[in-house]
């Protein structure tokens, strides 16, 4: 171009920012192709696993069982298991050792969540919602036992 001192254009943005297109990156055709971005209704698609549940139905309905009592084990765990008492090692430990596999399941929920599927998502919370019924409600606690001083579940 005249008047540029002979430098080129710069190249026009391609509507993928320079980028190709997913199901050219890598050679990861087909895993680009099972992933969402946005929230879908399908049973076709990987939560957490690479290949898992895929296109098989009986298994996405597994994979939707198996969030489901997580997230409600997730919120047992959330209870006190171990009653208030004078320090000792043993329960502290055990207290440590259930934290640690409440906030690992936790995570492992969030990340099923995370594959951007509606109805795991609906197990997930269809399933802490019960679980906080069954483990924080006062339905099946004492009005003594369920007196929270914050109103947090944790805290009873």
């Amino acid at each position: 171009m005249p008047g540029m001192g002979g430098m080129a254009p710069p190249p026009s943005p391609s509507p993928m920012n320079g980028m190709a297109p997913p199901s050219t990156m890598g050679g990861m055709d087909n895993e680009m192709a099972m992933t969402h971005m946005t929230f879908t209704w399908s049973k076709n698609g990987y939560i957490l696993f690479s290949g898992w549940p895929g296109t098989r139905t009986g298994m996405y309905a597994l994979a939707l069982i198996i969030i489901f009592v997580v997230s409600i084990i997730v919120e047992g765990l959330s209870c006190r298991l171990v009653k208030k008492g004078p320090k000792n090692v043993a329960a502290g430990l055990i207290q440590t050792v259930l934290h640690g596999l409440k906030v690992g399941l936790g995570f492992l929920v969030m990340l099923a969540v995370m594959s951007f599927n509606v109805g795991v998502l609906m197990a997930a919370v269809i399933g802490h919602t019960l679980g906080f019924f069954l483990f924080h409600s006062r339905v099946f606690k004492a009005s003594d036992t369920a007196n929270c001083n914050d109103g947090l579940p944790s805290s009873c």
